[in-house]
Order: C-alpha cells, then structure tokens, then sequence
C-alpha cells in the first residue's frame, strides 16, 4: 500500500506533461493542415509546386 505513495503521484505528473505536451502542440499549429499531410505524400518531389 505504501507504493501508492509514490505512483499516484509520479503518475499525476506524466498525464499533466502529457497534457501540457498536448496544449503546447496545439497552440504551435500543428494540427491545423491534416489534409496537406495525406496528400503531400502521393506526389514526387519534383511534382511539388516551389521545386
């Protein structure tokens, strides 16, 4: 029971960076194109506009 004592706690703090983790990569705009994502990856790069 004594190993609780240092679970609940080691385990509160990983979901708060994870969660933090999560805030911050929605802030910097990372799921904002998920379209461009899956359909970048059928062309060849010489295929890209800007190349």
């Amino acid at each position: 029971m004594n190993i609780l004592v240092y679970l609940m706690p080691a385990a509160l703090f990983l979901g708060f960076l994870g969660l933090l983790g999560f805030l911050w990569s929605l802030k910097s705009s990372q799921y904002d194109d998920l379209d461009g994502a899956a359909e970048r990856i059928l062309y060849d790069d010489e295929d890209l506009p800007g190349n």
